[in-house]
């Protein structure tokens, strides 16, 4: 698990926030208890990894701006993938991810 400071913001404002996380093909996997559910709405679309299992979507909304389907999580993952059990992605084009060590 890589470890340092890790943050996802929609127009400066922060979604979530965490010191631990884990990176899977080349996307940052935030713990659950790192985001803020605020901003996080269930939606309906799910899709399926071969490797991984079927994902679900959240649409975050910040202010007046929605951002749909644009975050991620395995609810019940295949075995290969059970170290990112409900953690969430976030699209890079939709949300700003920074890291720093």
């Amino acid at each position: 698990m890589p470890s340092g400071h890790v943050q996802a913001t929609v127009d400066g404002t922060l979604v979530a926030e965490s010191d631990t996380y884990e990176l899977v093909e080349g996307n940052v996997y935030f713990p659950p208890s790192s985001i803020k559910s605020e901003f996080f709405d269930k939606t309906d679309l799910s899709t399926h990894c071969g490797w991984k299992g079927d994902a679900s979507y959240y649409t975050i909304k910040v202010g007046d701006k929605e951002l749909t389907n644009a975050a991620w999580y395995y609810p019940e993952p295949l075995e290969k993938a059970k170290h990112i059990q409900d953690y969430v992605a976030f699209y890079k084009t939709k949300v700003d991810i920074v890291t720093a060590e």
